[in-house]
């Protein structure tokens, strides 16, 4: 299967297949606009869906620029929101787009890969810019967006800085003159408008292609970090692996087909395995393209071994100097919990087990002594060494 027909494959919409072709065809070296938010800089699979078309595009010789929202993130994007988002100060903004460059770069060639930020040219507008930007939309086609439209019907609070927020979105690809723009599907709306804005200064208009949002391993929310239903681009082998193992059955080839370019044809022979063998394959793909495929066989048997109720070698040693320690204080010490109450939480959710004991009382005194194991869930240990 060659790039176009992966990238194709992948998309939800294309607006419109005929002036991709076209695009494609016409021998030139395209320019491909992904924007990225710098909030949220830890990247998941989620994530890895677009930035894989991207790779698609890099590939078939195309230039791909990464618009960093430094200036719309001082608005802070309301899109799928129901309330006015938190704003970021331009240091935040620019400390999140270092790690995600790093991160990014897991997937895209490095060198074949512009950054820019839309500071560049949004922080030099001045008011009668602005006004000039305005006037290309009407507040009817701007009410059209669900999110405003809700929160306006519904008496939900409605800043009028959030309403020029797609238009700013949409003055990006006028800024680069981008031919393409790629983004998730909640994105529809203010990459349409960046189409349109293209037109009435002048320039062709890009083709807009939308991607699924991956569900999280919950198969409910989409994927996130902060709802922990995540596979991190930056988590360990083993975690990807354990993860992987996670994934419901029936979202399994959603996975496969999202996250990896395999082949349908391909997808089709690993989906009529086994299942346990497919999510084993799938996590294979995983450290095949952002680790060490070698690390699958030691992974594996890890896995294995601690679905035994095993415990598995070469943990993690941690030193301590105190005699003795309230359990709660305990996991904090060993950076399992990040506060007596979190640890209280682990306790009591049943995730917390000493020496393959598991333990439920959160005033237990434990006694320190070198080779005591400590576990969370099924796959963190540490090893306590008395110093």
């Amino acid at each position: 299967m060659d790039n176009l027909e992966i990238i194709k494959r992948k998309a939800v919409q294309i607006f419109n297949e005929e002036d991709l072709e076209r695009k494609i065809k016409s021998g030139k070296k395209l320019t491909i606009k992904f924007g990225a938010d710098p909030s949220r800089p830890d990247l998941h699979i989620g994530h890895s869906v677009p930035l894989r078309v991207l790779k698609a595009f890099q590939d078939m010789g195309h230039k791909i620029i990464f618009v960093i929202g430094d200036f719309t993130a001082m608005i802070g994007d309301p899109s799928g929101k129901s309330k006015t988002r938190p704003a970021l100060t331009f240091e935040e903004t620019r400390k999140s787009a270092e790690t995600y460059l790093e991160q990014v770069t897991k997937i895209l060639d490095k060198d074949k890969t512009e950054i820019v930020f839309n500071s560049q040219w949004l922080s030099k507008m001045n008011f009668e810019d602005i006004l000039k930007l305005a006037s290309k939309y009407t507040v009817a086609r701007i009410m059209e967006r669900d999110d405003f439209k809700n929160r306006f019907e519904n008496n939900l609070p409605l800043s009028m800085h959030e309403l020029l927020y797609p238009l700013m979105q949409g003055y990006d690809s006028v800024a680069i003159n981008a031919d393409i723009e790629i983004g998730g599907t909640d994105q529809t709306f203010n990459l349409l408008v960046g189409r349109e804005l293209q037109k009435d200064y002048g320039q062709e208009s890009q083709v807009v292609m939308t991607f699924p949002l991956l569900a999280g391993l919950d198969g409910k929310d989409k994927m996130s970090k902060s709802l922990g239903n995540y596979i991190g681009l930056n988590d360990s082998p083993f975690d990807k692996f354990e993860k992987s193992m996670k994934i419901p059955d029936s979202l399994l080839r959603q996975y496969f087909e999202l996250a990896t370019d395999l082949s349908t044809d391909g997808i089709d022979g690993i989906m009529s395995k086994d299942i346990r063998e497919a999510h084993m394959i799938f996590a294979k793909e995983l450290l095949k393209m952002y680790d060490d495929v070698n690390e699958f066989e030691n992974c594996k048997q890890r896995y294995l071994n601690i679905a035994k109720g095993s415990i598995p070698e070469n943990i993690e040693e941690v030193q301590l100097v105190d005699n003795e320690l309230n359990i709660c204080e305990l996991l904090v010490k060993i950076n399992f919990a990040s506060s007596k109450g979190e640890a209280k939480r682990m306790i009591q959710g049943n995730g917390i087990k000493i020496n393959s004991t598991l333990e439920t009382d959160i005033n237990k005194i434990i006694k320190i002594e070198s080779g005591i194991v400590i576990q969370f869930g099924k796959n963190r240990f540490k090893k306590i060494i008395k110093k």
